[in-house]
């Protein structure tokens, strides 16, 4: 969530010696454009999507394809939807190995691989913690609740684990424990994002940049000086592009992720979408947001994802990855880490 195209804001928000891969998308102080390319903005997924395309001729061309994307996750990979083929998966799984699309091979390869490269720190059998604690539907209808509709949280339970995911790529066999459900919320928003600009910007021959809700991915050749995207709390807030540090990405993925906007009470206590698997809570409050850029959306995403759950421990673990990253305190007091230029910073 919360990174937004500047001028195409949306309505919308330790490990154990492994790394994520550093990418191209290295950010930079923007610098300005030569054209406008064409926008698009529409929810989706539960959030806002916002498509820009460099080439607005092939601006109509590359919609049809995001589009057509992001129904194919949400048909896939929605935890939020019964007639998903995860919502099934999750019921009949527990029961013996259930075959599984090849789209949904991807997102649960994508969350494996995330919680691997994170020592655990994301986590895709958080499902039943992150239902316990309140977001057991989309997250409109989690707002609109009424007071007395959220009553105490259940005692949190750390996570089944993804080790005790079986999974067979080779068959695309999905097998999980008895009372364990997959939510891929922390990688497929992000995996759509990535396929939707890869598969346009080759489609139409031009650079294109896919915003989901802050997720970002930019394919093909992009505007001259780069997109250029507001690092905002609140990408849905009228004035998310106003005042905020303003990067530049060529190519691959950029995420921002937060703990202050997507958030409900319950039990006495404000929560958010955040879970730490170890411990099936929310985390203490160390970062207000992360901003990360890596080689692609799904990278990103899981870097920002794993340095809110880390908490104090984000800043050696997310030196250890290389990738660029900008994390927010909750007292307001920003550490650039990598490559990523300090705001305001006119190199």
């Amino acid at each position: 969530m919360n990174a937004a195209p500047a001028g195409a804001v949306g309505r919308d928000g330790s490990t154990a010696g492994t790394t994520l891969p550093a990418g191209t998308a290295h950010p930079a102080t923007a610098r300005p454009a030569h054209a406008e390319p064409a926008t698009a903005v529409f929810a989706a997924l539960g959030t806002t999507a916002v498509l820009l395309t460099a080439d607005p001729a092939r601006a109509d061309d590359a919609l049809l394809i995001l589009r057509a994307e992001l129904a194919a996750i949400d048909a896939a990979c929605s935890r939020f939807r019964p007639d998903s083929e995860l919502s099934r998966a999750n019921i009949t799984a527990c029961t013996g190995p259930v075959p599984v699309s090849s789209l949904l091979a991807e997102a649960v390869e994508a969350a494996l691989r995330a919680a691997e490269l994170t020592d655990g720190a994301v986590d895709p059998t958080v499902g039943p913690a992150v239902v316990a604690l309140g977001y057991d539907r989309t997250f409109t209808q989690v707002a609109a609740r009424r007071p007395e509709d959220t009553g105490p949280t259940t005692a949190p339970r750390p996570a089944a684990g993804w080790r005790t995911v079986r999974w067979d790529p080779a068959l695309r066999l999905l097998r999980l424990p008895t009372g364990t459900t997959l939510d891929l919320g922390a990688t497929a928003k992000a995996l759509a994002a990535d396929r939707a600009a890869h598969r346009a910007a080759a489609a139409v021959g031009c650079g294109v940049l896919v915003n989901l809700g802050g997720d970002l991915s930019a394919a093909g050749e992009p505007p001259h000086g780069g997109w250029r995207v507001a690092i905002a709390d609140d990408h849905a807030a009228p004035d998310a592009g106003a005042g905020h540090p303003v990067v530049s990405i060529r190519d691959g993925g950029l995420a921002t992720s937060g703990t202050t906007v997507r958030t409900w009470r319950r039990g006495g206590r404000t929560l958010h979408h955040i879970v730490d698997p170890a411990t099936g809570d929310i985390p203490p409050p160390v970062w207000h947001t992360v901003s990360v850029a890596a080689a692609s959306c799904v990278d990103a995403n899981t870097a920002t994802t794993a340095a809110l759950v880390l908490g104090e421990r984000a800043p050696d673990w997310l030196r250890g990855t290389g990738l660029p990253a900008r994390l927010v305190r909750t007292d307001k007091s920003v550490l650039y880490l990598g490559a990523w230029p300090a705001d305001g910073d006119d190199r």
